[in-house]
């Protein structure tokens, strides 16, 4: 078994990926703010980066499977920085669900053992949406 080590770059990437997805939330409610748009999405790329390494995030960013994903990532992060936040931010909701598609099985399973709203997620009706993506699942 893979042990996850926690070191302090580990930590601050964590923490600035955290801070992008607050930023990139708050560009949302104020009516899609390009400046809060763009500081998020710098610091979530920045903190996925430190999280899980040059490398590895390169490496993901650039697999055959990911192409469409990491091409539509990177025109909405561009439009949001020339100044078009919600055709921007479309492209980059597409690019993240393609991009991440892979790890929607894992947090259908992380949110139905959650103690208190787990029931919520373990009701017939979700678990069968939950089960379509089951032997998808990556493991982690």
């Amino acid at each position: 078994m893979v042990s996850f080590e926690m070191n302090d770059t580990k930590k601050i990437g964590i923490g600035l990926t955290g801070f992008g997805i607050f930023f990139s939330f708050l560009g949302i409610i104020f009516f899609f703010d390009k400046g809060l748009l763009a500081m998020g999405n710098i610091l979530f790329l920045s903190g996925v980066m430190l999280t899980i390494g040059l490398k590895s995030t390169m490496q993901f960013f650039t697999k055959r499977k990911n192409y469409k994903g990491t091409a539509s990532f990177g025109a909405g992060f561009f439009l949001v920085l020339i100044g078009w936040p919600i055709f921007g931010m479309i492209f980059e909701t597409y690019g993240f669900m393609v991009l991440f598609s892979g790890f929607w099985p894992t947090i259908a399973v992380f949110l139905q053992r959650l103690p208190i709203i787990g029931w919520i997620f373990q009701q017939p009706f979700i678990t069968s949406l939950f089960d379509r993506y089951r032997g998808k699942r990556v493991p982690v």
